[in-house]
């Protein structure tokens, strides 16, 4: 069934009459389904550890909306918590890490082999899908890149600009490199677990690329990327990655070139029809609706969708969102967007 799931043609290359269609964050918030399993469960760290729920929420908007595809449910600091950091959530207010601002707190972690430890309940979430998934709906695994990741480890927290982690890489280069590598191990290592447990395909999200500036961009977002991908096709000959440099603007232009990922995520600060012409024609994209179509929906969202579809409509894409969708959307329109994409 493998090569019949329509994500994994389009990830392979082929142009499809219409486009699979999946979305960043499509188990959440927003979903009222999610929340009575989320109180179930009591927090959200919970939740992601707890592989029968995991997979639950994961399964329920493939039940709902029939999506081409399932991404796994966990969270990008699961992996900085099984290197040793202490990782809580806030309500209202996203995720706190204890920080790593200089050697000793680098000294601190754990080594990359020790995090399966923790990780194992998130390859049992996999297995769980692998069995529960439909056989046409293709599974995601995914991590964060080893910048986006960072920025939190050194912050604490989420910030607006990464002022923390930019600071630290100039100020101190060693330590800085030391953590990135670090992370760009672990990354390699939990997708491979990942992979081995039933992952049909991997996404990396830098969510916070665009914050990186000149020959910062290709050191610390270009080449972990190449690293990790090239680390993992060498044990997972054929594997998919899906790269997302989200906010890389022009550097999206030979991307997936120059990091061998089988398609590019973008977000929805490009235009369709430059991205057609400039990143398409490496390989497969996926994107780029905006988010906020979501919440206020309308022929605005039916508009854009078609544009989408059309621009990108003469090489392989990935329907998707510009980034994940927030808790305050309507679930009514993303069936509306779904009903567009698949229009005839």
């Amino acid at each position: 069934m493998a090569e019949q799931k329509k994500l994994l043609r389009a990830l392979a290359g082929e142009t499809l009459d219409t486009p699979p269609i999946w979305m960043m964050r499509q188990a959440g918030r927003y979903l009222p389904e999610y929340r009575a399993t989320r109180a179930q469960a009591g927090d959200f760290l919970s939740l992601c550890y707890n592989s029968e729920l995991a997979a639950e929420v994961t399964l329920q908007p493939i039940r709902r909306y029939g999506f081409d595809a399932a991404i796994l449910f966990a969270d990008i600091l699961l992996l900085p918590q099984a290197l040793g950091a202490d990782l809580w959530f806030v309500t209202g207010e996203g995720p706190r890490l204890s920080t790593i601002t200089d050697q000793a707190g680098f000294d601190a972690l754990k080594p990359v082999d020790a995090i399966h430890e923790t990780l194992s309940p998130i390859y049992d979430t996999i297995r769980i899908l692998t069995r529960e998934l439909p056989s046409e709906t293709a599974l995601i695994g995914f991590a964060g890149a080893p910048w986006t990741v960072a920025t939190y480890m050194i912050a604490g927290r989420g910030t607006k600009d990464q002022g923390p982690a930019h600071a630290l890489r100039e100020e101190n280069a060693p330590l800085f490199d030391a953590l990135m590598d670090r992370l760009t191990e672990g990354t390699i290592e939990y997708l491979s677990c990942q992979i081995e447990a039933g992952a049909e395909c991997v996404k990396l999200f830098d969510s916070w690329a665009g914050s990186l500036k000149g020959d910062a961009f290709e050191k610390y977002s270009l080449e972990p990327c190449r690293r990790i991908t090239a680390a993992l096709k060498a044990r997972h000959p054929g594997i998919p990655v899906i790269g997302f440099p989200r906010e890389a603007g022009e550097k999206y232009v030979g991307f997936a070139k120059a990091t061998g990922v089988d398609c590019v995520a973008l977000d929805n600060s490009v235009d369709p029809e430059w991205a057609a012409a400039h990143v398409q024609t490496d390989g497969c994209v996926q994107g780029n609706l905006a988010s906020s179509h979501m919440v206020t929906g309308g022929q605005a969202l039916i508009d854009d969708t078609r544009r989408i579809v059309k621009a990108f409509s003469k090489g392989p894409h990935i329907f998707n969102l510009g980034h994940g969708i927030t808790p305050d959307a309507d679930p009514e329109n993303v069936q509306i967007m779904i009903d567009t994409v698949r229009e005839k």
